[in-house]
């Protein structure tokens, strides 16, 4: 008889895993419609959602640097979406808003999408998705800890 597998082995291979299917996935949501990528679209939505921000402000709020930050603007200001306009109090800062064709764009693709994200976890039952929230927030907390 043989031993079960180390389940925290076989979530190192899980995880991963998950998590390029996921993105491929909503990669080709977005290539239908030929429209940004999910990471403008996250960059897009929080603009929408809670109107200008700080870039370091948006890295927090995505989970990404300020290098990738500064790469999404980029992109994004040259779409003509997203516009740079200096700090009212720190020469330091910069602010990003959503120009009127971004908001067009957020209102037309990123509500849709982000239900459409939404959907894959809601074909679990509530309760699965409760605990998976729950798991997930617990090891978040465990790597924050870790520094």
């Amino acid at each position: 008889m043989s031993t079960p597998p180390d389940p925290a082995l076989r979530l190192l291979e899980v995880v991963p895993a998950f998590e390029r299917a996921f993105s491929r996935w909503a990669k080709s949501l977005l290539e239908s419609k030929k429209s940004s990528t999910p990471a403008q679209m996250r960059l897009l939505g929080a603009l929408h959602c809670k109107g200008p921000q700080i870039m370091s402000s948006l890295g927090a709020e995505l989970g990404v640097t300020a290098r990738q930050v500064t790469n999404l603007v980029d992109a994004l200001e040259a779409e003509g979406l997203v516009r740079r306009a200096a700090h009212p109090t720190d020469r330091r800062a910069t602010v990003i808003e959503i120009s009127a064709k971004g908001a067009d764009v957020a209102c037309q693709y990123w509500q849709p999408f982000h239900a459409q994200l939404a959907g894959l976890y809601r074909e679990l039952p509530v309760k699965d998705q409760r605990e998976l929230l729950r798991l997930l927030e617990k090891l978040l907390e465990k790597l924050k800890s870790k520094g």
